[in-house]
This record gives C-alpha cells, structure tokens and sequence, in this order.
C-alpha cells in the first residue's frame, strides 16, 4: 500500500551569510545567488538590500540571507554592538 503524504517533505532552505568588505570571492558568490533579488547600499560598506515578502530588507556583514523553500529571500540579522 502506497504512503499517502499529507505534508511535503520540509525543506530547510539555504542560508549564505554577508561577508565583509575585502572578501571579494563570497561577494561574487551572494550576488550570483540573490540575482535580481537585491541590489547594493551605497551608503553602507558591506552591506546588500534583499527583497523580501516584507518588502526590502537591508543585509549587514554577518547577517544571514535564507532563501525559504518557497523561493523567498529572508534576512536574519545578528547583534551588532549599538554606535555611541
């Protein structure tokens, strides 16, 4: 007898983190990932604005990029320590 699946398979997705500034190898690498999904910030240093279902999100160094199983781009942002 077949099994009838009532969920799809979950599908965790992919993550690439923002490098900094100087790693130009992983910042060719996420451009090529996001596509047209995103564009560059010119008044941060490494940093990527991502569309998201929320609309644009703006990416930091160190900052997760996902891409969901649904095809959207989300933006999980680390700590940063808060400017004096």
């Amino acid at each position: 007898m077949p099994v009838i699946r009532l969920h799809p398979p979950f599908d965790h997705g992919a993550a690439l983190r923002v490098p900094p500034a100087h790693d130009q190898k992983n910042w060719a690498v996420l451009w090529h990932w996001l596509g047209e999904d995103a564009q560059s910030v010119a008044e941060a240093d490494a940093a990527v604005q991502v569309r998201t279902p929320e609309g644009p999100v703006v990416a930091h160094c160190g900052d997760w990029i996902v891409l969901s199983h649904s095809g959207s781009f989300h933006v999980a942002h680390t700590l940063r320590p808060l400017d004096s």
